[in-house]
């Protein structure tokens, strides 16, 4: 073997959390976290299903992009996965799903949310993986407890600012 075409690239992968019932906001967000990532050439994974995770997967698949949906449910169910996952990964683990998407990524990004979002965080952040949390719950760590790798942003702006800053630092290159 050994030609050029033996060379395997490992995609960096950006997970977003975030809740199947999001307001038009979130909704937004998520679209556009999507689309930049795929055209960053990350690949977006999401638990599959409708609101965030839908629109993530959307503007992904709009900026043709790869996405993948790590599905609770064991078969294809309301909702799961949405139209726009391309990669379905049917887990039949309801909520224990969670750990899978935030132990695949490179990147997490919390789009608001509600307790299977902050179940999420909390498990990223236990993992030490990276989370971005734009409009977050205000949970605090107690006095002397550990510093968390998950920093908070309450504007889409400053969010997408520092997310295409790290998506182009870590961009996938073929290697020569």
């Amino acid at each position: 073997m050994g030609g050029e075409a033996d060379v395997l690239i490992q995609l960096p992968v950006l997970a977003v959390l975030g809740s199947g019932k999001a307001s038009p906001a979130e909704l937004e967000a998520a679209e556009s976290v999507g689309r930049c990532a795929a055209e960053a050439g990350w690949v977006v994974l999401t638990g599959g299903g409708p609101g965030v995770m839908e629109a993530a997967c959307h503007g992904a698949v709009r900026a043709g992009g790869l996405t993948v949906g790590v599905v609770p449910f064991s078969e294809a169910t309301s909702g799961y996965p949405n139209p726009w996952v391309r990669i379905p990964i049917f887990t039949g683990m309801g909520s224990a799903r969670n750990a899978i998407n935030v132990l695949s990524a490179s990147l997490c990004i919390g789009l608001g949310g509600g307790a299977g979002t902050l179940s999420e965080v909390a498990l990223a952040c236990k993992a030490g993986c990276t989370v971005w949390w734009w409009r977050p719950w205000r949970l605090t760590p107690p006095e002397g407890g550990p510093t968390l790798p998950c920093r908070t942003f309450d504007d889409l702006d400053g969010l997408m600012e520092a997310l295409t800053r790290r998506l182009e630092e870590d961009r996938p290159t073929s290697p020569e």
